[in-house]
């Protein structure tokens, strides 16, 4: 099979969407697939496989908030689509943006089967906007991915049943929807480890997300400042993004140690997890949150917000594992009962271990692999069957034709006979 995956964010695998893009890259080309990948990372450029488009500028001051986002804009280039596009089965596109809504074009131009990812939320968009909470920003962002790309495609692949529940009911239209899990790396799992030097003998909370406003780092933050424990406690957000000044200056108001704050690799973050005690998630905007699956997976006691907007929650073994959101009092009442029941909190992370919410990479990308062939093979059939309802057609006028031809030729011979006119004759020779 050849498949064309279009992503207008691919980079560094530092964000959810660049990471879910790379590992059904890997999947695909290992059950040997041709696997062909339209972007504009410049990097990957003379890559087999790789098809470059030019990155947006917008100038150096907006440019600079892209970089510090650790996106890039893809500028479409029809020549370069139609290159990716040549001859595949199907197309798999990433996010509802400039590049993939020319893919999409061109696509549908060729009848080639299209099933596209759902991993932008509204919010992920206008936070950068200030306008994060606005019910009718974001439902005009989801009105916008609808109406100009999500409408056309043939399947649409959704992490969580939340997010696709979401979406339908803000866009008032149901889609033909494959709920799979990104999965969790089968690398997570539970194991030995020891802490380093500097966190021995501290309880350790661990946060994995990007520095980002809809995660919510300050939350965390503020509440260790009202943790019994607080001098005990250290942070480790893993990570990276725009907001770091802002959770710098929130530590220094908030007067607790600095936590650590750096990107992990998969192998850090894997120790990270193990010598941890305590996982919390305070993001208000989550679509699913692989990191706390990353964490239940290793048996880390999980703690989340119970935000609307948020998957993980659904995650959590019960409510001695959510807090109400963005309430930082509550979240330190949560921590300091963690801290106070080492014994429950031993109980509770075999309960993770068991709970089987996380699913791993390798059966969720087998998942999507099936979705687009399934999806494929179901437009071949559908594009089979409206070619051979026109052929039937065609045959059907065709005979009707004929058979009008006929009945007027007769009718012309009769009247041939009873009027020896030979214009009605030769007008009805010229349909045999």
């Amino acid at each position: 099979m050849v498949v064309t995956v279009v992503a207008d964010v691919l980079g560094s695998e530092n964000n959810g969407t660049t990471v879910a893009c790379m590992n059904l890259i890997r999947f695909l080309k290992a059950r040997g697939d041709t696997v062909r990948v339209v972007c504009c990372d410049e990097e990957r450029r003379g890559e087999e496989g790789y098809y470059i488009v030019k990155k947006l500028s917008l100038g150096p001051a907006l440019n600079a908030v892209i970089r510090k986002n650790c996106v890039s804009i893809a500028i479409p280039d029809k020549k370069v689509i139609s290159e990716a596009l040549e001859g595949c089965d199907a197309v798999h596109i990433m996010t509802p943006f400039m590049l993939a809504r020319a893919a999409l074009r061109e696509a549908v131009k060729r009848n080639i089967p299209v099933t596209a990812g759902f991993h932008c939320q509204a919010e992920n968009l206008t936070s950068h906007l200030m306008l994060m909470n606005s019910k009718l920003a974001n439902k005009l962002v989801y009105k916008n991915f609808y109406n100009g790309f999500y409408k056309y495609v043939d399947a649409v692949h959704y992490p969580t049943q939340f997010i696709r529940d979401d979406f339908e009911k803000s866009v008032g239209h149901k889609t033909n929807g494959y709920v799979i899990s990104n999965g969790v790396n089968e690398i997570f799992e539970k194991k030995p480890a020891e802490k380093p030097p500097e966190l021995e003998g501290k309880f350790v909370i661990l946060f994995i997300g990007r520095y980002a406003r809809e995660k919510s780092h300050k939350v965390l933050v503020k509440a260790v400042a009202k943790s019994k424990y607080r001098d005990n406690i250290r942070l480790i957000f893993a990570g990276s993004g725009p907001r770091k000044r802002e959770i710098d200056a929130c530590v220094k108001k908030a007067g607790i140690t600095p936590p650590v704050m750096e990107f992990f690799t998969r192998e850090r973050l894997l120790e990270a997890i193990n010598y941890s005690d305590l996982y919390c998630h305070p993001a208000e905007i989550e679509l699913e949150g692989i990191a706390c699956l990353e964490a239940i997976s290793c048996g880390l006691v999980p703690v989340v917000s119970d935000s609307p907007r948020c998957a993980t929650k659904y995650f959590a073994p019960d409510e001695k594992c959510i807090f109400k959101c963005n309430d930082s009092a509550d979240l330190a009442r949560k921590i300091d009962f963690w801290i106070e029941n080492p014994a429950l909190r031993e109980e509770y992370s075999a309960r993770c271990l068991a709970s089987g919410v996380s699913v791993k990479q390798s059966v969720c990308m087998e998942a999507m692999r099936k979705m687009i062939t399934e999806t494929a093979e179901a437009k071949k059939r559908r594009l089979s069957r409206e070619a051979g309802r026109y052929t039937l057609q065609s045959a059907a006028e065709r005979s009707a034709a004929l058979s009008e031809a006929a009945d007027l030729r007769e009718n012309s011979l009769n009247g041939v006979f009873a009027s020896s006119d030979d214009s009605e004759y030769e007008k009805s020779s010229l349909l045999q």
